[in-house]
């Protein structure tokens, strides 16, 4: 298959260094002359991407280090809603694919892919086309709902909102991010009134639903 001849810079992000290798050989193998950046944690992946503002496509692991299910892709989504972000995963579940599609990800790209089918999904989303497998069906609309609710929050009530789903209490929360509590106490009431809950427990919840994690 051709490569195609243009300059891109493609970041892939993934904890196993074997996958990786075999990731970069099949993007070279598509892109010629493709400018490779890697990252094995999503505080890697964000660090990188501050550095990087002019990255063409990431391909992402849902279940890096730091990224708990969709966490990481959602973040990434709300701090970085320009960049074509491709989920490139083990888990192959249609209802995992539809939350990938209504989280806004640009494609999925299953890893028992074999080469060929990797190359040619590459190849179609950098002429611009999403690439996801097909016979999926229609998306789930309560899942729309939920995705679309959670994009409303800022990168920092994300972030709140995932410490209070590792249980940690909003003194703590406070500690870990350098603010007041009262600050904290200010995200909580925001992100209750997007996401359209009472208190902390139906929050999590609502986040759980969202995610990959049992």
């Amino acid at each position: 298959m051709a490569a195609m001849d243009a300059q891109y810079t493609i970041v892939i992000a993934d904890d196993h260094p074997l996958f990786r290798n075999a990731l970069f050989q099949s993007v070279h193998m598509a892109i010629s002359g493709a400018n490779l950046l890697e990252a094995d944690s999503l505080d890697t992946l964000l660090a990188l991407l501050e550095k990087e503002p002019d990255v063409d496509l990431l391909l992402l692991d849902l279940k890096m280090p730091g990224a708990n299910g969709m966490s990481g892709l959602i973040q990434l989504r709300n701090q970085y809603p320009d960049l074509p972000v491709v989920v490139i995963s083990a888990s192959e579940e249609p209802n995992i694919i539809r939350q990938v599609r209504s989280h806004g990800a640009f494609g999925f790209i299953p890893k028992s892919s074999d080469m060929r089918a990797l190359i040619s999904a590459l190849n179609q989303v950098l002429d611009g086309e999403p690439f996801f497998p097909e016979g999926l069906g229609d998306d789930d609309d309560e899942i729309n709902e939920l995705a679309e609710r959670i994009a409303t929050l800022t990168p920092q009530q994300y972030k709140v909102l995932c410490m209070l789903s590792d249980g940690l209490l909003n003194k703590q929360i406070a500690y870990e991010l350098n603010v007041s509590e009262a600050t904290i106490k200010a995200h909580m009431t925001a992100i209750f009134r997007k996401l359209g809950v009472k208190n902390r427990t139906q929050a999590v919840i609502l986040l759980q639903q969202m995610d990959l994690t049992p």
